[in-house]
């Protein structure tokens, strides 16, 4: 679901899953998994749009300052929507600005599509460079799932990534990897396979930024059944969010940013 992945890095990694005929059952079982793997590879999957802009400044002149920075995959870029005000960062500064403590937010993100747990490093280098971020959106695990890495590993990642940016005194809120169990562009029984892989790299993320003094918000436990009830939630491709899937992000994630953003203002 979440933004994830480009088109061939999904068809590889999901086709890892056809090894796991353990829980497929038999070897039969096993070559349907190759199978479903081979149609996920072809399938068209939404892109970045180059018409996004990465940064923007949302809230009326004069109303207190916050910066938000995203850090992750294709979900921190907003893949699978056309503008900037239908991505996760652009409906949560509109919601920033339009409540209660009334925001002027300079929005910026440092994504990239297709990005796992590893890359985070180079994203926290470039989130530090100038003017120092209040809160930090990190989105990440869809890729880090897709590709069966060690559940470990990819939370020593990500672990990383939020003392480093803690250390810098930004306050840091995680969505863990989202439901992909919910993601219509892959067929049962795979789909139930990329979906167990997400929810253990999801409970190896808590771990880790919890530890690491970050914020976590469960995104599979909070969005993941409206986006298996409802379709519409899912872009044209059934794997990246639509507009409304980004809106329960959005409002998901909001009281965890709210409460890191005032945190930050009292530094």
């Amino acid at each position: 679901m979440n933004s994830h992945v480009i088109p061939g890095r999904l068809a590889a990694r999901l086709g890892r899953a056809a090894a796991l005929s353990v829980v497929a059952g038999t070897v039969g079982g096993a070559a349907v998994l190759a199978g479903e793997a081979l149609i996920a590879r072809h399938r068209r999957y939404a892109q970045p749009e180059l018409g996004l802009a990465l940064r923007a400044t949302v809230g009326r002149p004069g109303a207190p300052v916050l910066r938000l920075v995203l850090l992750g995959d294709s979900s921190a870029l907003g893949v699978g929507v056309a503008r900037l005000e239908e991505t996760v960062g652009g409906q949560l500064a509109h919601l920033l600005a339009e409540g209660p403590t009334g925001r002027r937010v300079h929005l910026s993100s440092v994504g990239v599509s297709g990005s796992r747990s590893v890359d985070l490093s180079t994203q926290v280098a470039r989130a530090l460079l100038g003017e120092r971020p209040d809160v930090a959106l990190v989105l990440i695990g869809a890729n880090d799932a897709t590709g069966f890495g060690r559940p470990a590993d990819i939370a020593a990642h990500l672990g990383l990534a939020v003392h480093r940016l803690r250390e810098a005194r930004v306050e840091v809120v995680v969505g863990t990897c989202p439901d992909l169990g919910a993601a219509r562009a892959i067929a049962p029984p795979l789909r139930q396979v990329v979906g167990w892989s997400g929810r253990r790299v999801a409970d190896a993320q808590t771990v880790a930024v919890l530890d690491a003094g970050g914020t976590v918000v469960d995104l599979a436990a909070e969005t993941g059944p409206v986006f298996r009830a409802d379709p519409g939630t899912f872009c044209h491709d059934g794997f990246h969010p639509s507009a409304d899937g980004y809106r329960l992000w959005a409002h998901a994630l909001l009281p965890a940013v709210v409460a890191a953003a005032a945190v930050a203002t009292r530094q």
